[in-house]
């Protein structure tokens, strides 16, 4: 066997999403901040095809790079890699990565509780390991703030009509549509319709519902869709569905979806501080979410969220490449990587 590149990757999912982490084979990338180390791989993409591209990788799928912190009071860094490019910052990824980092010890687990603190590009983000015989059975987030950008904005959608929806950060910008106003309620049977309905509507918010983050002016785009469900209100019982390109629905409740729509709802009146709630995934896997305090982004009224959920490691491989394979940084097709993405197939 001869290959002429090697990473390491650890395979993980947080309540059924996949989030590898990558530990080994990249010691580090430019930038002297989170933000410039994204934006270098956001320009630079090579690795994130290397990774998450078939034959390696696939669609449903997050590779987690795991780096050194630039900010002194974190533990480790991380840049969240996925189908469609790099992003700042996930939850279910970060849950990921906080098991990975214990249950593997590259920082040492203290039980019942470990506490470590995240570097990424969106903030840092402290992650509280609940631990018991040397596993990790809860991590809790602390997020940075989350705001909502717009309230029941009317948004026109060829073929479907006049939605009102919801715009908010909580990571990143959401666009928030209801499932029933639509007419389905959320579930495994109806992900491929919501796939398509959601890439409509998100195409259309990112036409008409202009976002600009007041603190980061990097975050300027709507990047996700989430649609928004109820199961029991009365209980505190909620359901998301996050619609990720290259259209595929997120196996997770999302936990920075789960922040925006917190912020929505707190806006709305529909959820107080320190009460706990629910949010289930289209799969019916369980955040535990709640607002910890009040605060602002600029001139903007927001919240600091906290969410809970579980992580389970599942393999431990080596990814490589042999230098005659003409697939050096994979392929994509359209069958499963949808038509929102640019193929690029080596010869082509």
């Amino acid at each position: 066997m001869r290959w002429s590149k090697t990473v390491t990757v650890i395979g993980a999912h947080a309540e059924g999403e996949v989030g590898r982490v990558l530990t080994g084979g990249v010691l580090d990338v430019p930038g002297h901040t989170m933000l410039e180390k994204l934006q270098h791989l956001q320009t630079h993409d090579e690795l994130r095809r290397f990774v998450n591209n078939e034959p390696r990788g696939c669609a449903q799928m997050t590779t987690n790079l795991l780096l050194p912190p630039v900010t002194e009071e974190a533990d480790a860094a991380f840049i969240p890699m996925q189908a469609d490019g790099s992003h700042a910052m996930s939850g279910s990824n970060a849950m990921c990565v906080t098991t990975v980092l214990l249950e593997t010890g590259m920082i040492p687990m203290q039980e019942p509780i470990t506490t470590v603190v995240l570097d990424t590009a969106a903030g840092l983000v402290k992650a509280v390991a609940t631990c018991k015989h040397g596993r990790v059975e809860l991590v809790t987030l602390d997020f940075f703030p989350a705001y909502a950008e717009y309230l029941d904005a009317k948004l026109e959608v060829e073929g479907i009509g006049t939605l009102t929806v919801d715009v908010a950060f909580g990571g990143v910008f959401y666009v928030l549509p209801k499932a029933r106003d639509l007419g389905f309620r959320i579930g495994p049977d109806v992900a491929q319709d919501m796939v398509s309905l959601g890439a409509q509507i998100k195409t259309a918010a990112k036409e008409q519902l202009p976002v600009s983050h007041p603190e980061v002016p990097a975050f300027n785009s709507i990047e996700f869709l989430m649609f928004t469900d109820e199961v029991d209100p009365s209980a505190g019982i909620y359901k998301n569905a996050t619609i990720m390109p290259p259209g595929r629905v997120d196996r997770s409740p999302c936990g920075t979806g789960s922040a925006a729509r917190l912020a929505t709802m707190h806006a709305k009146g529909q959820a107080k501080v320190g009460e706990k709630l629910q949010m289930l995934s289209t799969i019916n896997s369980r955040f535990d979410v709640s607002i910890l305090s009040k605060t602002r982004v600029g001139d903007k009224n927001a919240i600091v969220p906290q969410l809970s959920g579980r992580a389970w490691i599942y393999a431990m491989m080596q990814l490589g490449v042999d230098p005659s394979d003409p697939y050096q940084l994979g392929y994509t097709m359209a069958d499963t990587w949808g038509t929102e993405i640019e193929h690029k197939i080596p010869g082509t």
